[in-house]
């Protein structure tokens, strides 16, 4: 398998031709003065595909909130657990990952594969450097799809010839929007973009929802929102009421909508007061 850094994505998308690029959408320049949601997630999670200005933000949520690198790993262990007890327990075979980072330190399709061999995953993200990384990463693996898309366009995704030929969707699928509805803003309607999502799925699917989560004793959690939208574009911190939303119209499965820690935990939660704890929600819910 050979890797694909970003600087070689880079000059391969701007070597490319424009009737080139029109034949193949996915490759797009890569912008090392930008950050993005998925590479600055990538820093939190230690991992080595991002750049200085991805670094920059990263450090500067820090230093409101120390502790989002343990609610970065939160967030992975909870999707651990979601994906191994629908793989397992519920016979779920397709994921569509949305908004999904990096494919790397242990993601969906490794969790679901483990559990079965032919689970399908379609990874989709708005970053190039997802799209160029995951190739490299999942170019031996037939289950597993890299998709460059933006998740504000939910009918597009659906309808991408990847996702297409890789999911049924006459057959029930997981819909992953893990961590990415916070760096949807409330005028691009993200509460449309579930519905249409749903819409689309058969019953037997489940939707898999995280978000920030604004904590009433937490002035942090309000000031890590300002810094986010002023540094990132986006970082929607939402209270429990408009998490709630996202989840209309299908049963959420026990143990509700909680913090990530307190969702089936497989080892003791030993203080589920702290904001590393508290700050990301989430839950699972199933469609009839």
């Amino acid at each position: 398998m050979t890797a694909i850094s970003p600087i070689d994505e880079e000059k391969d998308a701007s070597m490319s031709s424009e009737d080139s690029a029109q034949d193949t959408p996915d490759i797009v320049t890569l912008d090392d003065g930008l950050p993005t949601a998925a590479r600055v997630y990538d820093v939190m999670l230690d991992g080595s595909d991002n750049f200085a200005i991805d670094r920059r933000v990263a450090q500067g949520s820090l230093a409101i909130m120390p502790e989002l690198k343990e609610i970065a790993l939160h967030n992975r262990a909870i999707l651990h657990r979601v994906i191994r007890h629908l793989a397992r327990d519920k016979g779920i075979t397709q994921f569509l990952d949305l908004g999904s980072g990096l494919p790397t330190v242990r993601n969906t399709h490794e969790v679901a594969q483990e559990v079965n061999p032919d689970a399908k995953v379609v990874y989709v993200d708005i970053d190039p450097i997802v799209l160029a990384t995951g190739r490299a990463i999942l170019e031996d693996n037939p289950n597993t799809r890299v998709v460059t898309a933006d998740i504000r366009e939910p009918q597009k995704i659906l309808a991408h010839p990847d996702v297409q030929e890789l999911l049924d969707f006459s057959k029930p699928v997981c819909v992953m929007l893990v961590g990415i509805l916070h760096h949807i803003l409330d005028e691009e309607d993200p509460n449309g973009i579930v519905r249409t999502l749903r819409d689309a799925a058969p019953a037997g699917s489940y939707f898999f929802i995280t978000n920030f989560t604004r904590l009433s004793d937490s002035p942090e959690s309000a000031a890590l929102e300002e810094q986010l939208l002023e540094q990132l574009g986006t970082g929607r911190v939402r209270t429990p009421e408009e998490l709630m939303e996202f989840f209309d119209g299908i049963e959420i499965l026990p143990p509700g909508i909680v913090p990530l820690p307190l969702w089936r935990p497989e080892e003791l939660v030993t203080d589920a007061t702290t904001v590393g704890v508290r700050f990301m929600t989430g839950g699972v819910a199933l469609k009839h």
